[in-house]
């Protein structure tokens, strides 16, 4: 199955790559936003003055925290492209197991530090996580393409005619 709409492999992993640190950096200010809040001091005898120090909080937990979140995502997102490129580059073709592969090889490198336990793990758990995308992307792309399958052919072909199913067109 060719992917048209994607970028030459070059370009792929520094789009992807961006896109991950921008999507890391988002989803971590959101998630770094409660922490924050939720974990500033309260105690002020103003009420508004422990509002003010929560509010701050959530801020400099955002300010130190995304930026680091956004950049593991960025590594994850350059790896697993990169990886991908390759694997497209030595099989020869664009299929989904390169991504499974290449999803198995990302958890296992970026685990590499914790040991051959954690790699395996990690790796089993990204190929499995990137086998399940990739197996409901094809679920959906299935889905969608029995939508646009025509019910009759007979039917299809009158319509492209421009003559009502079942009556034949008249010649004077």
């Amino acid at each position: 199955m060719e992917e048209y709409a994607r970028e030459p492999c070059p370009w792929r992993i520094v789009d992807d790559c961006g896109g991950a640190f921008a999507m890391g950096s988002i989803g971590g200010s959101l998630f770094q936003v409660f922490r924050g809040f939720r974990n500033a001091p309260s105690k002020s005898p103003l009420i508004y003055q422990g509002m003010n120090r929560r509010l701050l909080g959530s801020l400099l937990a955002v300010k130190e925290r995304a930026p680091i979140i956004g950049g593991s995502f960025a590594i994850w997102g350059g790896m697993f492209t990169t990886l991908d490129c390759s694997l497209a580059h030595m099989r020869g073709k664009e299929d989904p197991w390169n991504s499974i592969m290449s999803g198995a090889a990302t958890g296992g490198i970026l685990a590499a530090r914790n040991g051959p336990a954690a790699m395996a793990g990690s790796a089993i758990i990204g190929g499995v996580l990137l086998a399940l995308i990739e197996g409901i992307g094809i679920m959906f792309t299935r889905m969608s393409a029995e939508q646009f399958k025509p019910m009759n052919p007979q039917m299809e072909e009158a319509q492209q005619l421009g003559t009502p199913f079942g009556q034949q067109q008249q010649y004077q």
